[in-house]
């Protein structure tokens, strides 16, 4: 049975990372979940305006959600940050009689209104639900991937808005990666922020740690980094870029989106998959990618 979604893809992936949404895009299709275009969208609010105008944030990211409720539709993102944002203006919005009531009253100039129909999800939600039919379909099994699988902050907390326990989730994309042939290892740094948020406001406090997660997922033995979050993808697939140590030591490692290793095990086109536009060189994983 068709499940079908308004996509929310927010501003970095269409603007930065093309290939995220091509890899979702593909792995959908093979999985009968249509994604509609989500037209009339704006910006998600971002949890950073709620910090400075949770007023403006609600009426901002409430009115994409409005939107989506007055076409009958639920809401799919493969961003964190715009999960972080709907998700958690939606369970104010829920919670809070005031707050609904005033962002109604600015939504109603448009015609809009919060009803709180419609749901929520990561695109790895929806994966997850559908793990005996990626497993059905995995052609090409990706033998030798050894995986430091980052879930990114925005997907996990806080755990009562986006309603599991932190673990939770990260254990099930470890199932997903693993569906593949991949091993999706323990490392002890998995569930510590990349450091993109500081990026604007100092790259050295940034970079250094994210040194420190390259350096927990090498000595876990991992041969790339997988993410869900284009704001982390910022950090592994951009940032790590020539980073080295003390001693000259590179801390690259390819990185990837999980709808890619997906894409990749099921025999979906390497180019369709954009495993050809990821910044890190994926050359030492090459051969077990297809490439």
């Amino acid at each position: 049975m068709t499940q079908t979604y308004e996509v929310f893809l927010g501003c970095a992936i269409p603007s930065r990372f093309n290939y995220y949404e091509a890899s979702m895009r593909a792995v959908a299709k093979e999985l009968d979940v249509e994604l509609l275009d989500f037209e009339g969208a704006s910006c998600c609010g971002t949890v950073v305006l709620k910090s400075i105008d949770e007023p403006s944030w609600l009426a901002i990211s409430g009115r994409n959600i409005a939107l989506a409720e007055k076409r009958g539709h639920n809401i799919v993102t493969p961003c964190n940050g715009c999960f972080g944002s709907l998700k958690d203006c939606s369970h104010v919005l829920h919670n809070n009689d005031a707050a609904r009531k005033a962002t109604n009253k600015a939504l109603s100039s448009q015609g809009l209104q919060f009803t709180g129909k419609a749901t929520i999800r990561h695109f790895v939600e929806v994966l997850y639900d559908l793990k005996d039919e990626i497993k059905g379909k995995i052609v090409r099994p990706l033998n030798g991937l050894s995986v430091a699988f980052h879930p990114g902050c925005h997907l996990l907390r806080p755990s009562k808005v986006a309603g599991f326990d932190d673990p939770e989730l990260p254990r099930k994309v470890d199932e997903l990666i693993e569906l593949t042939g991949a091993k999706s290892l323990p490392w002890g740094l998995k569930l510590r922020c990349c450091g993109s948020p500081l990026l604007i406001a100092s790259e050295s406090v940034a970079s250094r740690i994210l040194k420190e997660k390259m350096i927990s997922a090498k000595d876990a033995g991992a041969n790339c980094i997988v993410t869900n979050c284009p704001a982390c993808h910022t950090q592994f697939d951009i940032q790590a870029i020539g980073m080295k140590g003390d001693k000259g030591e590179s801390f690259e490692l390819p990185a990837l989106f999980v709808t890619q290793v997906l894409g990749a095990a099921m025999g979906i086109d390497v180019d369709a998959l954009g495993l050809r536009l990821n910044r890190v060189p994926l050359d030492p994983i090459a051969d077990i990618l297809g490439l």
